[in-house]
């Protein structure tokens, strides 16, 4: 049974940073696309950053760019999310996400995605 688990979520104030992670089991993802999504309150799920299967690209929101880094650690099948300078508007569920077929580009479609996370909660507070 695949399963991605994130943890790392929180309350922090504005200009901090946490550490959010996804750990897979079930099936090594070493050859797929992973990603981040967030859901805010009333909001619908919105593509945050995406990682290539080589980790060799990366591609980020407009709203992150610059505070946020995706990486991923194949020994571990882990997924990672350093939010750096958060803001307030950063205030969600923080959701992993991995493709099935090997070596797709990035995907920033949440549909496009075929194994999602339970999610982690992130509040920033002003």
């Amino acid at each position: 049974q695949v399963q991605l688990v994130e943890s790392g979520g929180g309350l922090v104030q504005a200009g901090g940073s946490l550490r959010l992670s996804c750990a897979a089991s079930g099936r090594p993802f070493s050859r797929q696309v992973m990603g981040w999504f967030r859901q805010a309150p009333g909001k619908e799920r919105e593509f945050v950053a995406g990682i290539t299967w080589s980790g060799g690209s990366t591609l980020y929101s407009d709203s992150v760019k610059g505070r946020f880094t995706i990486s991923r650690e194949y020994a571990k099948n882990t997924l990672y999310l350093q939010m750096n300078s958060l803001k307030p508007e950063d205030t969600a569920v923080y959701y992993c996400a991995a493709e099935s077929s090997a070596y797709s580009p990035i995907l920033i479609r949440s549909y496009e995605y075929d194994y999602w996370g339970q999610g982690t909660q992130v509040t920033v507070s002003s």
